[in-house]
């Protein structure tokens, strides 16, 4: 299913219980011979526990090899609601655990704990802990192809490593922010979340926000080398990670 915009074209994955997915694949970029990231690569969504018997085989036939999670280790495993295939092991998968956040960290938490909800947040983690973007990044670069990369609500921390991913790969600005805009809406609107003050949210407070958050996405991305430097990503993990989206054989 093809799911349109003004500044993007992506194709939304309709694997059963699983809402916010997306096949990376499809964006300009004039990196790649065929003048957009490759599909079948990489893909985005929330916390795996959502997908059921149904949507895991759905999964598997779009290819998924390796899951890269960006949850901390507290926020692992099944949850009271969630599909029986929650607590199966996911045969055929690997699953990595590459957390971005430390709740531990007392200066992360002072200053990003009230904006975790927003990339205004992005800069600041990757000032405060640059080593965890860094190995989310690695373990992006390095994962065997199809890769699903998610955390909770596949919009926040998945933000931020997705829209690395892409502006690393040559996608503009405008197009990566549309991308992460998407996972705002996509999210809001549905069952109300405790732990997720937007999942209540109407169109307008959604719109509201991303006409001031928006420009945020665009500013990271548009410095993304220098966040790069910043995380200390080297030379050889920067180039994986741009052959997982443009290069015929990653």
């Amino acid at each position: 299913m093809e799911t349109t915009g003004t500044a993007r074209t992506v194709r939304a994955l309709t694997w059963d219980g699983y809402r916010n997915a997306r096949d990376l694949g499809g964006l300009p970029t004039p990196l790649s011979p065929t003048g957009t990231t490759l599909s079948g690569r990489l893909a985005r969504g929330p916390r795996r526990e959502w997908l059921t018997a149904a949507g895991r085989l759905a999964a598997a036939r779009w290819g998924v090899r390796t899951v890269v999670d960006l949850r901390n280790a507290d926020e692992h495993g099944p949850r009271p609601g969630d599909p029986d295939a929650a607590a199966e092991p996911w045969d055929g998968v690997t699953v990595v655990h590459a957390p971005t956040e430390d709740p531990a960290h007392v200066e992360f938490m002072t200053t990003c704990g009230p904006i975790l909800d927003s990339p205004e947040y992005w800069r600041h983690n990757v000032r405060i802990l640059p080593q965890h973007v860094r190995g989310a990044l690695v373990a992006v670069g390095t994962a065997t192809p199809g890769v699903l990369v998610h955390c909770h609500a596949g919009r926040d921390r998945t933000g931020l490593v997705v829209a690395l991913t892409l502006a690393h790969a040559g996608v503009p600005p405008e197009h990566v922010a549309a991308d992460w805009a998407q996972s705002v809406r996509d999210m809001a609107g549905g069952a109300p979340r405790p732990e997720d003050r937007q999942s209540t949210w109407g169109p307008a407070e959604v719109e509201a926000f991303l006409g001031q958050t928006l420009p945020v996405v665009e500013d990271v991305v548009g410095d993304v080398e220098r966040v790069l430097d910043t995380v200390g990503l080297e030379d050889d993990h920067r180039q994986r990670l741009r052959d997982l989206l443009v290069a015929d054989a990653p």
